[in-house]
């Protein structure tokens, strides 16, 4: 399998917004896929967005089936494919929370997003996806969206004292989490 090098932050890449995926069940796009989980599992990720591999598609994939090192107390999130998705709040509370990304190595900040979510798109054979989730599996969904239309977590923030380096933030976490 191949290991991407992920894009970071200031890469003009990251800023455009993605194209939707127009053919499903490929060879391509399953080698695609495959390849992104291998590149997100290797960096200890819990999401990854096709554009963050310089890849311009609506496809983002995330979810853990193990402790996650980077976010060590957050529950397991399904593994999932999803192509076009379209993220709709049910309703307007928000939550501000840590996150990180992939494309910011090192760096955490707190981020509002909405509480309850419904999501849906498809998977990598064109089938439908439509899944209402909250919690940590409703932040990693927007957080890998937001990619899709050239939005990095920062973009989100609104109190930048709440943001820095992980190793300065959180002096205990396991040092497999510094980004």
């Amino acid at each position: 399998m191949t290991i991407h090098e992920i894009l970071k932050m200031g890469d003009e890449r990251l800023l455009r917004i993605a194209q939707p995926v127009t053919e499903f069940d490929t060879d391509e796009l399953h080698l695609l896929i495959s390849s992104m989980f291998e590149t997100m599992h290797a960096e200890n990720g819990a999401g990854l967005a096709a554009p963050q591999i310089g890849v311009d598609l609506q496809l983002v994939i995330f979810g853990t089936n193990q402790i996650n090192p980077r976010y060590p107390d957050a529950p397991l999130v399904p593994r999932t494919v999803l192509l076009n998705p379209v993220v709709t709040p049910l309703g307007p509370d928000e939550e501000s929370d840590w996150e990180g990304c992939l494309s910011l190595p090192g760096l955490r900040g707190m981020v509002p997003r909405f509480s309850h979510i419904r999501y849906t798109g498809f998977d990598q054979y064109g089938d439908p996806v439509d899944r209402v989730v909250d919690g940590f599996h409703a932040r990693v969904v927007q957080h890998e969206c937001d990619h899709l239309i050239g939005k990095l977590y920062p973009m989100r923030m609104r109190d930048f004292t709440q943001f820095g380096f992980t190793e300065v933030l959180f002096p205990g976490l396991d040092a497999a989490a510094d980004d």
